[in-house]
C-alpha cells in the first residue's frame, strides 16, 4: 500500500498514525484540506479488521468533512480521528486520555469530538482532560452537549426541503417515512416526524431500543434486514454507512432517500447514478446531516444554542438550491453539492493568495 499515492489521489494533507505504548491505544488521524481553516471531525471507535480498513474509513471521512464543512460555509476544513480498538474491552480512562494528548500534540490544527460510533459526550469529556481541542463534551462541563438532536434537527429540516422540490410543499404530514437506527440522531428525529404527522416505520439492530423507542412513539418496527423493503415515501438512513449499494438499493420502494448516516452511498458515482436511474431523490448526506458539524464549530467559538439552531435550519434553503442547480445543469444532486463546496474552496484559496500585513 502506498499512502503517499492515496493521498495525492484524495487530496489529503495530512495522516498521522498514533500508538501508545502504555495502553494499545492505536488511533489514526486524517486532515484532507485546511484551506478554509483548520480541520474540524469527529472520532469514532471501530474493532477494524485491518490497518488498510481503519486507514480507509479515516481518509474517506476526511474528505466528506472538507466538502461537509464547506457546504455548511463554516471556516473550517475536513478531518477525522479513526481509533482502532474493541469498545467493549479496549476503552478505559486512560485509553481515551492517551488518545486525548495526541489531539493536544496537534496544537488545534484538528479539533474533534467523540460524537461518533462508540463514542460519546462522557468519552469526549475524559480526552477533554488531555487536550483543549476536544469538542461535544457534557453541558455540565460548560460544553454544548451531545450534538445527536441538533443534527436531528437539521435532517428534519432537510426532509421539509425534499418535500418542497418534489411535491411542490414542504408539508410531510401524512407521509411515510422508513427509519434505519436510532441512535444519537434517530432518536430525537422521531420526535420531529411524531410531531410532524409522519407514519414512521423503524427499525434497529438493538432490540431493547426499539421496543423502547416504539413504546414512547407508536410506531411500526420491522426486522433490520426489511427495511429496505418498507413501501414509503422516504427512507431515512440514520445508523451506519455505505448501506446504499447494489444488492440495497433494487430493493428500494420510496421516492427520497435522506437521513443522519455518513457515507450512506457505497460508491458514490455509481450509486447516487443508481439512485436517480430509480426514480429516487438523494438528499447529499454531508449537506442534509451538518447540523452537529455546525454545533461543535459554534462551541469552539464561543456557543449560543440560538444561533446553531438558526444556522442549522438553513440546511433547508441550502438543500433547494442544490436540488436546484442539479436539475438545470442536469447533473446528479450529489455532484451539485459537491460543485458547490468546491467552488467556495476554490474562491477562499484565490483569496488566502493575497498577502495581509500582520
Amino acid at each position: 500500500m502506498d499512502i503517499f499515492e492515496l493521498m495525492k489521489q484524495g487530496g489529503h494533507e495530512q495522516i498521522i498514525f498514533n500508538y501508545d505504548k502504555e495502553t494499545g491505544m492505536r488511533a489514526i488521524i486524517a486532515i484532507h484540506d485546511t484551506t478554509l481553516g483548520n480541520a474540524f471531525g469527529g472520532t469514532r471507535m471501530v474493532n477494524y479488521a485491518s490497518m488498510e480498513e481503519a486507514l480507509k474509513d479515516a481518509m474517506k471521512l476526511s474528505k466528506a468533512m472538507t466538502y461537509k464543512c464547506a457546504a455548511a460555509d463554516e471556516d473550517k476544513g475536513g478531518g477525522k480521528g479513526v481509533i482502532w480498538g474493541d469498545p467493549e474491552k479496549d476503552k478505559t480512562e486512560a485509553y481515551l486520555r492517551a488518545y486525548g494528548r495526541f489531539i493536544e500534540i496537534l496544537k488545534g490544527r484538528f479539533i474533534t469530538g467523540a460524537a461518533d460510533l462508540n463514542l460519546n459526550e462522557a468519552d469526549s469529556s475524559v480526552m477533554g482532560r488531555e487536550s483543549r481541542h476536544i469538542v461535544a463534551r457534557p453541558r455540565e462541563e460548560g460544553s454544548s452537549g451531545n450534538t445527536g438532536a441538533i443534527t436531528a434537527y437539521g435532517v428534519f429540516w432537510g426532509l421539509k426541503a425534499c418535500a418542497q422540490f418534489l411535491w411542490g410543499k414542504p408539508d410531510l404530514k401524512g407521509k411515510r417515512i422508513a427509519v434505519q437506527g436510532l441512535g444519537a440522531v434517530g432518536d430525537p428525529l422521531l420526535k420531529h416526524l411524531k410531531d410532524e404527522g409522519l407514519e414512521i416505520i423503524a427499525t434497529d439492530i438493538r432490540e431493547t431500543t426499539l421496543m423502547r423507542l416504539q413504546a414512547i412513539y407508536g410506531f411500526k418496527a420491522v426486522k433490520p434486514e426489511g427495511i429496505y423493503e418498507v413501501d414509503c415515501d422516504i427512507f431515512s438512513p440514520s445508523a451506519i454507512g455505505g448501506i446504499l449499494n447494489d444488492q440495497t438499493i433494487p430493493k428500494l420502494k420510496c421516492k427520497i432517500v435522506a437521513g443522519c448516516a455518513n457515507n450512506q452511498l457505497e460508491d458514490e458515482t455509481r450509486h447516487s447514478r443508481m439512485l436517480h436511474e430509480r426514480g429516487i431523490l438523494y438528499a447529499p448526506d454531508y449537506v442534509i446531516n451538518a447540523g452537529g458539524v455546525i454545533q461543535a464549530i459554534d462551541e469552539a467559538q464561543g456557543f449560543n444554542l440560538e444561533r446553531v439552531r438558526l444556522k442549522t435550519e438553513r440546511i433547508y434553503h441550502r438543500l433547494l438550491h442544490i436540488f436546484e442547480m442539479a436539475k438545470k445543469e442536469k447533473i446528479l444532486p450529489l455532484e451539485a453539492a459537491n460543485r458547490y463546496a468546491e467552488m467556495r474552496i476554490h474562491k477562499i484559496h484565490k483569496m488566502k493568495r493575497l498577502y495581509v500585513p500582520g
